[in-house]
């Protein structure tokens, strides 16, 4: 396919949120993100029966998340690949999407023998949110990327407004 994949894809749509809603289709999309694949390939390496990624894969598609990279033909048939139509999701997410994503994370992490997993709450002014908001977007979207021999490290940076309220001085 000639469409360029777009740098950040907005979540926005009830399709995308419900997409997000499911933990397998979070774990596709991590798989994705490594580049084009087959469902036979999707579901050897997700160790998933190839209807279960055809259904999810229908449901990412759907939602503008994936789409059909290229074809190939192969015995007996057309073989299609598929990718993300992103490199990076952002946006404000619903509950159930937030705890979906988090959950692959987590399941992400439990594979790792030395992950990095950081929570720190600070008290911060308007002003020093968005400053630090705009340092942890550079330090992500300035990252290089090495070559594809090397290994694929994941990054979750999350910024948000805790719901207690400040106490009186």
């Amino acid at each position: 396919m000639t469409d360029e994949i777009a740098d950040a894809l907005q979540v926005r749509t009830t399709a995308q949120f419900k997409a997000l809603a499911h933990p397998f289709r979070q774990r596709l999309l991590f798989v994705l993100g490594a580049g084009p694949a087959t469902i036979s390939q999707l579901a050897t390496g997700l160790d998933a029966a190839k209807g279960t990624v055809a259904h999810h894969l229908k449901v990412l598609t759907e939602a503008g998340m994936v789409r059909t990279a290229h074809t190939r033909q192969v015995r007996g048939g057309t073989e299609q690949y598929h990718e993300r139509t992103f490199h990076r999701l952002v946006g404000e997410t619903d509950p159930g999407a937030t705890t979906a994503m988090l959950g692959a994370v987590a399941d992400e992490l439990a594979g790792d023998d030395d992950p990095l997993l950081l929570l720190r709450h600070l008290r911060l002014t308007p002003v020093q949110a968005q400053r630090l908001r705009a340092t942890l977007e550079g330090l992500v979207d300035d990252a290089e990327e090495a070559g594809p021999e090397e290994w694929r490290y994941s990054v979750l940076v999350a910024l948000y407004r805790r719901h207690d309220r400040p106490s009186p001085a």
